[in-house]
């Protein structure tokens, strides 16, 4: 059995790309009630100060910073702060995602606006802070997914609600799979780890979903239901920490069966 304590983020120095969103405050509670120094890197400081000062309070760390993924100078310029204050970086998670499409039939310039995000932003963060990691020879990254990077549009789930699916969200969660592997393979040889967690449909109990769609989904998945956002907490944490050490390239579904089934 491997040590209890390598489950722990004690002593790591970790940043977190995307805060704010429902997922993303729920991964801020995990990964600091795991040990890490957290660094949340968002462009909206003011939106996480409450979550973080809970969080101090409760005698974590958590730290914010303001950054934009859609700039590799402010990339660059946050790699160096966090170096000069910590010395370090022993894992990233990105989960941050912009979703400006509503439609097949939007304006083009939509798609290009998700792609600097999702695509563009996406590599640029993995690069900045992937070459940190590999010059220690030593790290994770860990990439937030989705189970409609595995699969396509199951349309019926949408009958009859005010729903809608985006085809930029399957194209980008998608390619987050497969660039995963590429970089699990670039940074492997120099000790830094890249995986995937795919979460399935999340419900949002302050915004729920429609009735008709979450009774559909849950005759679907095999634990009967939706995700609650605290349980993705617990992958994402066994992945950036010791007791993975022997696992890159993964795509992980937190999806309760959904996409076994």
């Amino acid at each position: 059995m491997s040590d209890p304590s390598s489950f722990s983020l004690q002593g790591k120095v970790i940043i977190q790309f995307g805060g704010t969103g429902l997922l993303g405050r729920a991964l801020v509670k995990s990964l600091a009630a795991a040990g890490a120094t957290l660094i949340v890197a968002s462009r909206n400081r003011a939106s996480l100060q409450s979550l973080a000062d809970s969080e101090r309070a409760a005698g974590r760390t958590v730290l914010i910073e303001e950054t934009d993924i859609g700039s590799e100078a402010s990339l660059q310029s946050l790699r160096d702060r966090v170096l000069a204050r910590h010395q370090r970086v022993d894992g990233i998670v990105f989960n941050a995602v912009s979703r400006p499409m509503r439609a097949m039939t939007d304006d083009l310039a939509i798609w290009r606006s998700s792609m600097e995000t999702n695509a563009t932003g996406f590599f640029a963060t993995c690069r900045v802070f992937g070459d940190v990691m590999a010059a220690r020879h030593s790290g994770s990254i860990v990439n937030i997914g989705s189970i409609y990077g595995m699969v396509g549009s199951n349309l019926m789930l949408y009958e009859g609600t005010n729903m809608t699916v985006a085809p930029d969200y399957f194209f980008h969660k998608g390619g987050m799979v497969n660039l995963t592997r590429y970089l699990g393979s670039h940074y492997g040889p120099s000790g830094v780890r890249v995986n995937v967690v795919s979460p399935g449909g999340i419900y949002n109990p302050d915004t729920p979903q429609a009735a008709e769609f979450i009774e559909r989904y849950n005759k679907i998945t095999m634990l009967g239901r939706m995700c609650e956002a605290r349980e993705v907490g617990g992958a994402v944490v066994f992945l950036l920490s010791d007791a993975a050490s022997y696992i890159t390239g993964v795509n992980l579904p937190v999806d309760g069966g959904h996409t076994a089934k």
